[in-house]
């Protein structure tokens, strides 16, 4: 295989980059590439700084990711990739012209349009501050106002998935299951499709717990982190979910991502 070491991934955009960003990091995925170095420039403005960035790509031996919406900065990536023998991937470019090509369109070739601060980001915001404020059953009346409750055992990813789902402008709130604590009434009151079950196999969540127990600094032979509790605790998890209807989703071995695309598939 090849040594990866050296080389660094360069993410140029005349926007913030975070497009282009997100497809190197879920290609970088894909391959042993961990000491593949990335570095991103943003807010790209004028053909000398591409010269500049990608003389310094050619002199590091990588390659160059970019977004770029102004078509002479992409000539001029493209010229001086030729120029220089760097490979340079244009992320954006070949979506713009199939839209182009299909629905006999122009692009409005403004950067940062993804991040402009119109309807749907104050949603987003909101949302997230939302979230926040709900976290962990804080706040029971506000089960009512929620587009999902999530609802599980400690350490089914409750809370990072809540904060995920907000950021694409879902109201979400968490509650977690406790045997020994009984739900709010509020959760009875909402349609089962509104309420989404995490549950997770024992023997991952126990791993999960004793390794938070280790983080925090608590013995390891506390109850909450015993395999004999953590049956109990999603047996009763389960039931209840069971009794409110809803969909459950075991989120052993998933990743945020994916257990909230199954969520927004739900709706």
């Amino acid at each position: 295989m090849t040594d990866l070491q050296h080389y660094e991934i360069t993410i140029c955009s005349d926007s913030v980059g975070e497009t282009a960003e997100a497809v190197v990091k879920a290609t970088m995925r894909q391959f042993e590439a961990q000491h593949v170095k990335t570095k991103r420039i943003g807010h790209i403005k004028h053909e000398d700084e591409i010269r500049a960035i990608m003389e310094e790509a050619a002199n590091r031996g990588g390659f160059v990711a970019y977004t770029l919406v102004q078509p002479e900065l992409r000539e001029m990536m493209r010229e001086e990739a030729l120029r220089l023998g760097v490979r340079a991937v244009d992320i954006m470019g070949p979506m713009m012209q199939a839209f182009i090509d299909t629905f006999n369109d122009s692009p409005k070739r403004k950067p940062g349009l993804l991040h402009e601060m119109d309807e749907a980001y104050f949603k987003r915001v909101e949302a997230i501050e939302f979230a926040v404020k709900c976290d962990d059953g804080r706040d029971t009346s506000a089960l009512l106002k929620a587009d999902i409750v999530l609802i599980g055992v400690s350490r089914t990813s409750k809370t990072p998935l809540s904060i995920f789902l907000a950021h694409k402008g879902l109201k979400v709130t968490n509650l977690p299951l406790v045997p020994e604590v009984k739900p709010p009434k509020e959760l009875f009151m909402l349609p089962g499709n509104r309420i989404v079950g995490l549950i997770m196999d024992p023997e991952k969540l126990l791993k999960i717990r004793t390794e938070r127990l280790k983080a925090v600094g608590l013995p390891f032979g506390a109850k909450y982190a015993a395999l004999e509790r953590i049956v109990e605790e999603l047996d009763y998890a389960q039931a209840l979910m069971k009794q409110v209807g809803c969909p459950v989703i075991n989120v052993t071995d998933k990743a945020i991502e994916e257990t909230a695309g199954i969520i927004m598939g739900y709706l």
